[in-house]
């Protein structure tokens, strides 16, 4: 098990088409492509022995070494640096962004080596395992310093520059170098289609080109965020992932850039989360046109107007829960049995059978985020909308699976009819303002009935709280959005209740689970950590609610558990480490959604005039 490095010491970079997470050891250890949701070349974090990694480590001479890991600020490149007695280098991990609406077929990878203090000795070892190690290839090495790895579904080129040179090992390759201070290497990593000729050797110019257009793309795009506040740093490296985890050519974002990571060490909630929600995008790209970028917002609009007017899904609705990034339903979930899984969390699953599930709050999350930022009612596209909007007035009132996607039964979850008031709530906000066509009485009339039912049937008299389904009083975290939707007032009575309720049961040092799967059962084995996304929802309803100094400590407590590079996975465990897909974009959309809610409320009560004191004896 030692060989699995923990799920949070990792960094990821990215071309805005496919990502590689790089372990804080300085190995590539997961990467897909040509897409997120394509079949792996390197996928050791599932399997140690038969996975595929591509690793640079230091053989120091004396003594040990010690690795840190960090980001050029603002960017998406990532440093691994190795300290010993002998001396520092470091590893540069970037992909340059492939922009345009035209997937590439060939993807690279570069890391540059170098040494800035000393003599160190490097070892690099590449063994690619296509197609989630199902897939053979074979090596072929044209010169010293290029590797042609062949399989039928992928070819990787690995082409180095001097003084690297590489050695046959079996159809994999390993070299061995030493660098002193000032001196520098590179290896570029290339997938590309089955029989694709290799490029040209890389030469100094075009490795710090590529270096300079990837830094300057990242550090230009983040200038257009509006943030100014208390925690920029985490909000920006927040944005950068969102945007690492969106795929350029539809502007589909994606859930998280792995698969079958576990939710539990040794269990079987281990999903494949490389494809977009309808939920967790639209709630991406809300976070981002919070922060100010626009454009990320308008290619999901087209996106998912394309998604409706196709109308192409295996639930028989018009909006399918999840889709590939091109917009492809199919998503039929197998088993990987040949994988041992991450510290042997098998069952390893590829694709995902929760795709053709009912899940009605999707259509009030796409409300939501179709109702931000500029164009949000053009013409071209509001019919489309409209009618979705009259198809759920006639489809509302029934059960499905709910956001958190249980196998155990349809119900009538709570957080689904809340996110349905959401969606005529928004369309009636939209048709009104920009004076749209719509049968807005309708709309009306189903706006508040759903509400109407929510107070009768969501509420639980003995709870005191409103609850995950009808009939029950289990809690459930995801109400925690009931505020931000503006369903009721965040100084609510009953919304106070409800959230001293979640306090006492959900909450645990400020970090919250999603339900009681023991007293919620789910149709699943096991159990779970605590849910990012919800313990970020937490401080946002704590700051709403005028709670504004527990808000706080709960946040920067939170803060606490991000990497070393400021990201998150899905969950946090027992003892603090980080469970379940990664980066998770749940957990940092949310992130920037409570950061923005608690400057808001910070500014507002350090603006209010201070209360006057009153000297003891003057007091009558």
């Amino acid at each position: 098990m030692n060989a699995y490095p923990p799920i949070g010491e990792h960094g990821i970079v990215g071309d805005l088409q496919t990502a590689a997470l790089v372990s804080s050891a300085g190995t590539i250890d997961w990467w897909c492509a040509p897409r997120f949701d394509s079949p792996s070349v390197f996928a050791s974090l599932l399997d140690s022995e038969k996975g595929g990694e591509c690793s640079i480590v230091v053989e120091p001479a004396v003594g040990a070494i010690t690795v840190r890991q960090l980001y050029l600020p603002d960017t998406a490149i990532l440093l691994t640096r190795f300290s010993g007695p002998d001396g520092v280098g470091e590893v540069a991990d970037l992909m340059e962004p492939i922009l345009g609406t035209e997937p590439a077929a060939r993807h690279r990878l570069v890391r540059v080596v170098r040494v800035v203090r000393g003599k160190l000795s490097f070892a690099i070892a590449c063994r690619p395992r296509f197609d989630y190690a199902r897939a053979t290839h074979t090596l072929e090495l044209p010169d010293e310093r290029t590797a042609v790895f062949a399989s039928p579904v992928a070819d990787l080129h690995l082409q180095a520059t001097a003084p690297i040179t590489l050695d046959a090992d079996g159809t994999d390759v390993t070299a061995r170098f030493t660098l002193s201070a000032g001196e520098r290497a590179a290896i570029v990593l290339t997938t590309a289609p089955p029989g694709a000729e290799v490029s040209a050797a890389p030469d100094w110019a075009s490795v710090f080109g590529e270096f300079d257009r990837c830094r300057r793309f990242w550090q230009n795009w983040l200038r257009a965020s509006t943030y100014r506040g208390r925690w920029r740093n985490m909000v920006n490296r927040s944005a950068i992932t969102l945007k690492l985890l969106t795929y350029a050519p539809t502007g589909a974002p994606i859930a998280a850039a792995t698969m079958g990571l576990p939710e539990q060490i040794g269990g079987e909630r281990n999903w494949d989360y490389r494809y977009t929600w309808i939920r967790d995008a639209s709630l991406s790209v809300r976070a981002l046109s919070d922060l100010g970028f626009t454009e990320e917002a308008f290619d999901f609009r087209r996106w998912l107007r394309a998604r409706v007017e196709a109308g192409d899904t295996g639930s028989g609705e018009p909006l399918q829960i999840m889709y590939r990034v091109d917009g492809d339903p199919h998503l039929t979930e197998e088993i990987l049995p040949h994988l041992e899984g991450y510290q042997g969390s098998a069952p390893v699953r590829l694709g995902n059978g929760a795709a053709d599930q009912i899940q009605l709050d999707i259509y009030g999350e796409a409300a939501d985020a179709l109702s931000q930022g500029s164009n949000k009612a053009a013409i071209t596209g509001w019919r489309t909308f409209s009618g979705l909007v009259d198809w759920l007035a006639d489809h509302w009132d029934r059960p499905d699976e709910g956001i958190w996607e249980t196998r155990g039964g349809q119900k009538d979850f709570t957080y689904s009819r809340l996110m349905t008031w959401v969606a005529f709530d928004r369309s009636i906000r939209l048709a009104n303002e920009h004076a749209r066509p719509a049968d807005i009485a309708r709309w009306t009339t189903e706006r508040d009935a759903v509400f109407q039912q929510i107070v009768d049937r969501g509420w639980s008299e003995k709870r005191q709280s409103f609850v995950q389904h009808y009939g029950s009083d289990v809690l459930d975290a995801s109400l925690l959005l009931m505020p931000r939707m503006g369903f009721l007032s965040p100084t609510d009575p009953m919304w106070l209740s409800t959230l001293d309720a979640m306090d006492r049961e959900l909450v645990s040092d400020s970090l919250v689970y999603r339900y009681d799967p023991e007293v919620s059962p789910d149709g699943l084995e096991g159990t779970e950590g605590t849910f990012n996304l919800c313990s970020f929802l937490y401080v946002e309803a704590l700051a709403r609610t005028g709670r504004v100094q527990q808000a706080r400590y709960a946040f920067d407590k939170m803060l606490t558990y991000a990497n070393h590079v400021g990201l998150f996975a899905e969950e946090i465990g027992a003892s603090g480490e980080q469970l379940g897909n990664f980066p998770q974009a749940f957990t940092h959309l949310a992130l920037i959604a409570a950061a923005l809610s608690l400057d808001e409320e910070l500014d507002r009560v350090e603006a209010a005039p201070p209360t006057p004191s009153v000297h003891p004896s003057r007091i009558d």
